[in-house]
């Protein structure tokens, strides 16, 4: 996707967009980092915007690992079904990380092992970022962790209502500095 087209949708639909560039290679491979591939069964990414996470995601996953890309902007949905059209176990949907339990249903999925997030909850309205919050803790696998990056440490207490143990990295390498959230119950 070109770089205008990115910036147009973060002044145009500022909810849905966190920042003015996408993210850098560097944020991706810290935010994967903290999956395990070997075990993972099932993954959902909220807000893959462009899709630098998923390209990862894609790339150091199981074959029969199940992807579940949940976009809300239009724009970035088309660009995403253009782009892994062809890919196996991978399911890309235009909806809300809100309407999470009911696309688990929908796809037979029990629970999640990794939960990989995009999303601005800096801008987010307090209930939407509450409602996918409680979703999200409540459909975790004990040992599994939801990853989110931020560009700020002021959402750590939000993230602290849902999970028992979050551990914090910044990465320096991202229009803007990025800190990366990796949560567990």
């Amino acid at each position: 996707m070109k770089r205008l087209s990115f910036i147009f949708q973060y002044i145009f639909r500022p909810r849905t967009v966190g920042a003015i560039t996408p993210s850098s290679q560097y944020l991706a491979r810290l935010m994967v980092k903290q999956i395990d591939f070997k075990h993972a069964r099932y993954i959902v990414e909220y807000g893959p915007g462009t899709g630098v996470f998923t390209k990862q995601l894609l790339k150091r996953r199981r074959k029969e690992t199940v992807i579940i890309i949940i976009e809300s902007n239009e724009t970035f949905y088309q660009h995403l079904i253009e782009s892994y059209q062809d890919e196996p176990n991978l399911h890309v949907l235009n909806a809300s990380a809100e309407d999470i339990e009911g696309i688990l249903k929908q796809l037979s999925i029990p629970y999640v092992d990794f939960f990989v997030s995009g999303l601005p909850f800096a801008s987010l309205p307090r209930q939407v970022s509450h409602n996918i919050l409680i979703k999200t803790a409540s459909l975790l696998s004990p040992r599994g962790k939801f990853i989110t990056f931020q560009y700020s440490r002021i959402n750590k207490s939000l993230f602290n209502d849902y999970f028992k143990t979050i551990e914090v990295i910044r990465e320096l390498r991202n229009i803007p500095p990025a800190y990366v959230y990796s949560c567990s119950k």
